[in-house]
């Protein structure tokens, strides 16, 4: 985008040029008498006629140049969610963030685009304060190491900063406090690191890790959600239900038990988002203090279920969630109305949205 717009800057420049010798010899044309010097006419005519031509192409380059310093990168043309594997919002609050398998996507103020950076096939995708946390599989033209082990990015995936594991483990169960930056995971096989399979945490980035004991609970996890400061507090779903834990992992306590848990999600208040199917898909909202829940509403979905939830924390207005078939539903007023911006994996675009 910065070269696009050097490219601006100097068509305008030589555009402003030809302004000015248009005009001269513009001038010179009125001056010169028909009787006089009929030659020098001629020659004016013909450098005037140059100059026109060169002002519309200068034109038709500025429009194009600045189109692409506009929209370069950002069309929703090719945009497709192949098996998304997350949802968030960037740091700022400005864009829901979904990665899927080619790649993480991004959508703002109506449109779709690939943000800069490789195609990984990112797996615990957790968007915190100052960018995110994910594990995962690199691009195919990428010389990272497979699978990633657990990685960080500050800049929405244009660089990565190996944490942990580097090519050891792909953990597709994982979650990361949005503030306190703990990091939980559900470790598949023994690594150098993790001497068995279960539930291990760690408060420093990766370089030590704690087995959970998981005492209450007999299956295991299909979802994982941390508080976003309170790194003791853990929720984890299973086919059958929602348990907490306010001890690191060690006991959990079963907070719901209405059909299959699919998604869980902490927004920034520390309040609980509970997405699940019984007789339908439904999302729910829970207070950890009394564990009361509220009924949210979300539009009709047919033998599917929320997969991905997330609130923004800049604006807490705008919520965002996907499916198992890769629709993706976006709010700009709490969930009282949703707005389609994927079918299927199709993205939608509304290019006169003005957004929040």
């Amino acid at each position: 985008m910065g070269l696009a717009l050097v490219g601006v800057t100097l068509v305008t420049l030589v555009l402003f040029i030809f302004l000015i010798i248009t005009k001269r010899q513009i001038d010179l044309l009125k001056n010169v008498k028909k009787q006089e010097d009929r030659e020098r006419r001629h020659r004016l005519s013909k450098s005037l006629s140059s100059l026109k031509w060169g002002l519309a192409v200068s034109l038709v380059v500025v429009v194009i140049t600045g189109s692409l310093a506009l929209f370069g990168g950002r069309t929703a043309k090719e945009i497709y969610l192949e098996h998304t594997h997350g949802l968030g919002f960037s740091s700022d609050g400005k864009r829901i963030l979904i990665p899927a398998h080619d790649g993480l996507k991004a959508y703002e103020q109506g449109r779709w685009f690939t943000p800069e950076g490789a195609k990984h096939d990112y797996m615990g995708f957790s968007p915190v304060d100052e960018g995110f946390y994910s594990s995962g599989h690199p691009a195919p033209d990428s010389n990272l190491n497979n699978p990633f082990g657990i990685v960080k990015s500050l800049d929405e995936g244009k660089t990565l900063q190996s944490l942990a594991l580097d090519g050891e483990t792909d953990f597709h169960n994982m979650a990361v406090g949005y503030i306190s930056h703990v990091i939980y995971a559900y470790n598949p096989q023994p690594n150098s690191q993790m001497n068995k399979p279960g539930l291990f945490y760690s408060k420093n980035e990766g370089k030590t890790w704690t087995n959970s004991n998981i005492e209450g609970v007999s299956e295991e996890p299909t979802t994982i959600a941390v508080h976003p400061s309170e790194a003791s507090i853990v929720a984890i779903g299973t086919p059958t239900g929602v348990y907490l834990s306010k001890d690191f992992g060690n006991r959990f306590e079963k907070v719901m038990s209405v059909g299959q848990n699919t998604s869980l999600f902490f927004n920034i208040t520390g309040e609980l988002f509970i997405g699940g199917f019984q007789d339908g898909a439904y999302l729910v909202k829970m207070d950890l203090k009394n564990n009361k829940t509220e009924q949210l509403t979300i539009p009709a979905l047919t033998e599917d279920a929320v997969a991905y939830f997330a609130q923004n924390a800049i604006d807490d207005d705008q919520m965002a969630f996907t499916t198992f078939k890769n629709d993706v539903y976006y709010s700009i007023d709490k969930g009282v109305s949703w707005t389609k911006i994927a079918d299927q994996g199709k993205s939608i675009s509304y290019k006169d949205e003005e957004g929040k």
